[in-house]
């Protein structure tokens, strides 16, 4: 029995095959001015498959990337990683955030839930009202009430520490919202991979969406950055979005070859940072929209997915594919240690009241835990 849904497996698994027919091999930074690359043209059928059947699926297809040349292995460190399995079996964990209550909060898209774990792994679930609602990314509302994105019904859901669910109703069908955070205004703000639209919510409700100026961009991840906007990945069109909260979207092109952005995050030197699956690089952009990319060197694909800023001033991010937790440094030193789980898939990340960093295991339904 798979442990997602088909239509978040397809997606996924059409990702996959994207990103290693993409792949590049070179090593070391890139660091882009005078001679920027824009992204490959992505098949037809690639576009229709991914507009149409959502993020996460991909591992399904790895036995085919074997193939690729093998790259020189990164440098391993000595973290140390734990895992707690959910409740639910085959529950597929997808995105986690720290709650208000000092424990962690995690979606569960394939049990149809939202999780709660303490810092010592106690565990409670709460089913999500609607049912197959499929949600995706989760964080803590500034209400003190966790938020999270249900992408197969177009809807917001929102979750208070006492386990009581209010559902917002998207006005675009077929929305498909996936990525959301908290803005600089208050107002919590999401990316709607189907609709192609950037969505904001009130914490009484109220949903304004803001359509993105390139058609089939399919934003996916969101973040807030450090000059008061809001910042997203664009899979489709390899590119990184910025909306100001008034509603005004600029979008900037990354140079990589055959870029697939996918996860973003503010970073402690006052840049944007993300994953970046199609180049097999961790990439960082400034806030007026310049360039610079890390390639990733593993001897097996490893299609990197979320990231967080750590407690020790590094980016910490998942590598779905090769199955490790890696970090870099801001002037882009990277490290990895292994996932105990084979095949646990990775997914989001973030950084627990604890000190810790917690992130998902989509295909291992478990919750893990680096202690840096």
């Amino acid at each position: 029995m798979s442990h997602r849904p088909g239509r978040l497996r397809r997606l996924y698994r059409a990702l996959v095959v994207l990103a290693l027919t993409a792949a590049v091999g070179a090593t070391g930074t890139v660091a882009f001015g005078a001679c920027p690359h824009r992204p490959g043209s992505l098949r037809p059928w690639v576009k229709s498959c991914l507009r149409h059947r959502g993020p996460t699926g991909l591992v399904g297809c790895l036995a085919g990337g074997k193939h690729l040349r093998a790259r020189a292995p990164q440098p391993r460190q000595t973290p140390t990683i734990s895992e707690l399995a959910t409740p639910t079996a085959n529950s597929a964990p997808v995105g986690i955030t720290p709650g208000p209550d000092s424990a962690l909060w995690f979606t569960e898209n394939a049990a149809n839930a939202i999780g709660r774990v303490t810092t010592t792994g106690t565990f409670t679930e709460y089913s999500v009202p609607t049912t197959n609602a499929g949600p995706a990314e989760i964080v803590t509302g500034p209400d003190g009430a966790l938020w999270f994105t249900e992408s197969n019904v177009d809807k917001i859901g929102r979750i208070t520490t006492g386990g009581t669910f209010t559902e917002y109703a998207l006005p675009t069908s077929g929305a498909y919202p996936w990525g959301i955070t908290v803005g600089s205004d208050g107002n919590l703000w999401f990316a709607e991979a189907g609709g192609n639209n950037i969505g904001q919510i009130t914490t009484g409700g109220t949903v304004t969406e803001f359509a993105l100026p390139t058609s089939g961009a399919y934003p996916l991840s969101i973040t807030a950055g450090p000059d008061g906007n809001l910042w997203f990945t664009e899979l489709l069109t390899g590119s990184i979005g910025q909306i100001t909260t008034g509603g005004t979207i600029t979008e900037f092109a990354v140079p990589s070859l055959n870029s697939l952005p996918v996860g973003i995050t503010a970073g402690p030197d006052g840049n944007l940072w993300f994953t970046d699956a199609g180049a097999t690089q961790i990439g960082q952009v400034t806030t007026a929209g310049s360039f610079t990319a890390y390639n990733l060197t593993d001897a097996v694909f490893p299609f990197p997915w979320g990231i967080t800023t750590g407690p020790n001033g590094n980016l910490w991010f998942t590598e779905n594919a090769s199955n490790d937790i890696g970090q870099i440094t801001t002037s882009g030193t990277i490290s990895e240690v292994a996932i105990p789980t084979s095949g646990a898939s990775p997914l989001e990340i973030t950084t627990g009241s604890d000190g810790n960093l917690w992130f998902t295991e989509n295909s291992a339904s478990q919750i893990g835990t680096v202690t840096p």
